[in-house]
């Protein structure tokens, strides 16, 4: 294995371009199991950034449970070769490997990305990769931590509680309907400036309970939000609900002063309620023309579909 590696000059001082290209063309001569074994001892004993990203995605495409090992180990920074790298280098290697790591599904990385996460230390791009991660594997274990994320007050980055709200949804786990709904509710100044975070909430609570009436009241709230995306992104969840009065609560939504929200509204209500909402806004004097636009075009559509 050494001697493959050096064939190829991992680690000397020559081109890295011309490094990767010889990584690359050793799967023309080698078959997956060894190729899976010398990308392991790379990723083990590699210090260019540019040659551990390469084989990071190499070795993803094979996803042998024998790489797992070297991927979080170069994510907890623990091989000696991983020490010689630039910080800035190292974020973006370790983010990666992050990535690669949660498809792999494996719940025993559960605890090394709950580590990085819970560091506020560690930089933010490695914290989001793990959030991300946690999500994608989808184990419990990570709810009450990525819920103490949410709710963290103290935590600066709020990119951060976006990507852990994410994270929730895709978990769907159900002690986190709570704690994202208070966030909706919560009377903080920031939210109204980074509307993003309410947007995913939205979208996370969309993928839990819906018939949950606290869930409910939440959405319906963010129909009222100043911003056009909070809107719509509550618009569709409502559509999305088990709700009897989903349709009525969204109709409102048709004379919204956003044409986005308006359109949004309109689709949701004809997957609703189907070609009758259609009509109604064309015959009705209440709606702009804009929408009347907007329900003809939809009924082309329908029709052409129909045929």
């Amino acid at each position: 294995m050494d001697l493959v590696v050096k064939e190829c000059g991992v680690n000397n001082d020559i081109d890295p371009d011309k490094i990767v290209q010889n990584i690359i063309n050793l799967e023309n001569k080698y078959d997956e199991y060894e190729l899976i074994q010398i990308y392991n001892h790379i990723l083990i004993t590699a210090h260019n950034p540019k040659i551990l990203m390469t084989v990071i995605s190499l070795a993803d495409k094979i996803r042998d449970e024998s790489t797992l090992g070297p991927l979080v180990d170069l994510l907890l920074t623990k091989n000696q070769a991983s020490q010689k790298i630039e910080i800035d280098d190292l974020i973006n290697v370790r983010a990666l490997c992050a990535k690669a790591i949660s498809n792999y599904k494996d719940t025993s990385v559960v605890g090394a990305l709950l580590y990085c996460l819970n560091n506020k230390d560690e930089h933010y791009k490695v914290r989001l990769a793990c959030a991300d991660a946690l999500g994608k594997i989808g184990d419990k274990y990570a709810v009450a931590p990525l819920i103490d994320l949410v709710q963290d007050e103290e935590e600066k980055s709020v990119y951060l509680k976006e990507s852990a709200a994410s994270a929730l949804g895709a978990i769907g786990d159900l002690r986190a309907v709570d704690p994202l709904v208070s966030i909706l509710e919560a009377k903080q100044g920031f939210l109204d400036k980074f509307s993003f975070l309410k947007e995913r909430v939205i979208e996370a609570l969309g993928k839990l309970n819906l018939d949950n009436k606290k869930v409910q009241q939440a959405l319906k709230k963010s129909l009222l939000d100043s911003s056009p995306m909070v809107r719509i992104n509550a618009i569709e969840a409502i559509m999305n609900s088990n709700a009897e009065n989903a349709s009525e609560i969204i109709k409102d939504c048709l004379k919204d002063d956003d044409k986005e929200v308006q359109k949004n509204a309109l689709i949701a209500m004809y997957n609703l309620e189907g070609r009758d909402i259609l009509d109604e806004v064309l015959q009705s004097n209440e709606y702009t023309e804009d929408l009347k636009e907007e329900a003809q075009n939809l009924i082309d559509e329908y029709e052409e579909c129909d045929e």
